[in-house]
């Protein structure tokens, strides 16, 4: 494995991808000279919690990751997105899970399905839910935790120092203003793509 990849995903979350995939995202993890550091947790569910997301590379980034390390994960992405023919194919091809913002409940009804089966199951999102600057982030992923039962995990992604970080787990306290808050603070430390957007 890459030497600047210092994380190793457990069994249970492998996606055992094509070898030519591993060997592509790994390719292009090293040629970026992004750095990745924390552990994934050997955990059979966890919502995966990005952010600062604030640009189109966020997503490049993420996607050359979960290839480097065959990270097997579930993205929440707007509904919109899955139109686009190539995108469409992109995000299937990580267990994309389409976003409509009009039927927020689907969402949660369908992560709870996931979640019942037997095998291992993240669930990747950024909390902003946009690229843009937002002043109240979305909290249906604390909903989706604490329907599911699930664990969440923050990852940070700094473009200052290009690394992405998993940075342990967050206990909801049942106040999601207060939470949301808190996320937002821990994010602050993290320098995203477009600062102004954050």
């Amino acid at each position: 494995m890459n030497s600047s990849i210092k994380t190793i995903v457990p069994e249970i979350h492998l996606a055992n991808r094509p070898k030519f995939i591993q060997w592509f995202g790994r390719s292009l993890h090293k040629v970026s000279g992004w750095k990745v550091e924390g552990e994934i947790p050997n955990l059979k569910k966890f919502i995966l919690v990005g952010a600062p997301h604030t640009s189109n590379w966020d997503f490049v980034h993420a996607l050359i990751l979960i290839w480097a390390i065959d990270l097997k994960l579930n993205v929440l992405a707007k509904h919109t997105l899955f139109k686009i023919p190539f995108l469409k194919n992109i995000l299937s091809g990580i267990g994309g899970i389409p976003v409509d913002r009009k039927n927020p409940q689907l969402v949660v009804d369908e992560v709870s399905k996931l979640t019942d089966g037997d095998g291992g199951v993240i669930i990747g999102l950024t909390p902003e839910g946009t690229r843009k600057r937002v002043e109240k982030w979305k909290s249906g992923f604390l909903r989706i935790a604490e329907q599911t039962e699930s664990k969440i995990v923050l990852i940070g992604i700094d473009f200052d120092k290009k690394i992405c970080s998993f940075s342990g787990f967050f206990d909801p306290t049942g106040d999601n203003d207060k939470d949301i808050e808190y996320i937002k603070s821990f994010y602050k430390k993290f320098k995203p793509k477009i600062p102004n957007n954050f």
